[in-house]
């Protein structure tokens, strides 16, 4: 599955350290430098990984069905099994209707039981005079 040989990591493990310990030895330290490089010499090497696998499933051929060992180990049982699905829905054109016309005799029910909220309301019955009072008062502190 994957493209060529582990030399590939290996050699772009090298490279990647060349060039980054090349590239920092002029601003940095000689340690941070080797540390830096070593960093990077991994990173480059488990990169190749990934570019190796992508390559190697580019380059492979596809395989048809029937020249899959599994397939004609399991012949017997039925034509390239897990190969196709065959999926139906269930009827529900029933449940739709039902939903669709409602029920007289439950929502009559439902009717005869509500009763709208009626809350009591703030109507003030007191002198016009005494309420200027209370606004004088309040306005005066």
């Amino acid at each position: 599955m994957l493209f060529g040989s582990l030399r590939i990591n290996l050699w772009s493990g090298v490279v990647g350290f060349t060039l980054t310990f090349l590239l920092s030895l002029n601003s940095n330290l000689l340690t941070t430098s080797l540390i830096r490089g070593l960093i990077a010499s991994a990173v480059w090497f488990l990169f190749a990984f990934a570019v190796r696998f992508v390559l190697g499933m580019l380059t492979q051929p596809e395989k048809p069905v029937s020249a899959d060992p599994r397939v004609d180990r399991h012949a017997g049982q039925g034509e390239g099994l897990g190969s196709r699905l065959d999926l139906t829905t269930p009827d529900e054109s029933e449940e739709l209707n039902d939903l669709l016309n409602p029920m007289p005799d439950s929502e009559q029910l439902k009717s005869a039981d509500f009763k709208p909220l009626d809350p009591p309301k703030l109507v003030t019955s007191k002198d016009p005079e005494e309420l200027a009072k209370a606004v004088r008062h309040l306005t005066d502190k």
